[in-house]
């Protein structure tokens, strides 16, 4: 446990620069007094940590000084982060560097550790995508990744909604996979808008590199985004009542959006169990065949027009089955 605490002090240092003892033990979750020990030991062993005295003092390391304890590459290094993600690595074209980083990784460590990651590794697994759903298989995925880690601009032709394909001049920022799915996150005449990679039908490097801009952050931008699309497919909202097997089903038909809704909106149930409440629906066609999915446990009572558009289908559907 000690010496794993140690080379986190070590990574901290070396990553982030200078830190205070109190700011290393609100990381580590310690007692000042136990980071004091800590570097102690690792000036002990050799590393070249010290410390400056004073309000603005801290431990550093030497300047220039970096641990050279996992023997990686950098791609090895970098591709790490797509550890838990074996499918994606390897459509991103870092499968093989992925398994090399890990077997590295895996001999450098402590017979204990190693014990403790194998354990691990054999016990949990993670699987992205949803139920019937599997990681799309995207030709030019990989090049799309090598032009968002080298910076440099691509042409595509895109496939919009309704079938009308776009030619766009990108500056390809990152790469995003949401539930099995792919996007890319780019710069388009001065905005930032994101593509589906599925939908790209050509894609050209022109030759050219871009500056990235400096106060883009992927994570922050694509859940921005991600409330965004959410507000615009859901731009409706329509009053229904339902029944006990109805809120069950909710999340799983409707996911978040329904969830939400009905922890923010439901009124009492009445007698018979069923309760009022605003749910979040897509405009046209297909809000009516997502409730139709709930049968007789969903009734929609605003607006008129898409009740009257639900029943139009319901009779449909009974004249079929007679």
């Amino acid at each position: 446990m000690r010496a794993s605490r140690l080379l986190s002090v070590l990574l901290l240092l070396q990553n982030r620069g200078r830190m205070t003892a109190e700011e290393l033990a609100t990381e580590l979750e310690v007692s000042v007094r136990t980071v004091y020990r800590d570097v102690e030991a690792l000036s002990a062993a050799g590393v070249p940590v010290y410390a400056d005295r004073g309000r603005t003092g801290g431990y550093q390391l030497v300047d220039g000084y970096r641990t050279r304890l996992t023997g990686l590459t950098e791609e090895e290094a970098q591709s790490l982060s797509l550890a838990g993600l074996p499918g994606a690595a390897t459509e991103l074209g870092l499968g093989t560097v992925l398994a090399a980083a890990q077997l590295k990784l895996h001999a450098a460590m402590p017979s204990e550790l190693r014990a403790g990651a194998s354990k691990i590794s054999e016990r949990f697994y993670l699987d992205v995508p949803g139920w019937h759903r599997g990681i799309e298989s995207l030709p030019r995925l990989s090049e799309l990744a090598d032009a968002v880690w080298h910076g440099r601009r691509v042409k595509i032709r895109y496939e919009r909604w309704g079938q009308r394909k776009v030619d766009r001049v990108l500056d390809p920022l990152g790469l995003i996979l949401k539930a099995g799915n792919w996007y890319l996150a780019a710069r388009c005449d001065g905005t930032d808008r994101t593509y589906r990679i599925s939908r790209i039908e050509e894609l050209e490097d022109l030759g050219e590199t871009f500056e990235r801009p400096s106060d883009f952050d992927l994570a922050r931008y694509w859940h921005e985004w991600s409330e965004q699309f959410e507000k615009r497919m859901y731009s409706r909202t329509a009053v229904v009542r339902l029944n006990e097997f109805a809120r069950i089903l909710l999340p799983f038909y409707l996911g978040a959006v329904g969830a939400r809704a009905l922890r923010e909106t439901a009124a009492e149930p009445d007698e018979n169990g069923w309760l009022t409440m605003e749910l979040p629906v897509e405009p046209g066609e297909p809000a009516v065949g997502e409730l139709l999915r709930f049968g007789g446990n969903l009734e929609v009572l605003e607006p008129p027009e898409l009740r009257e558009r639900l029943a139009e289908e319901i009779g449909k559907m009974g004249a079929v089955y007679g």
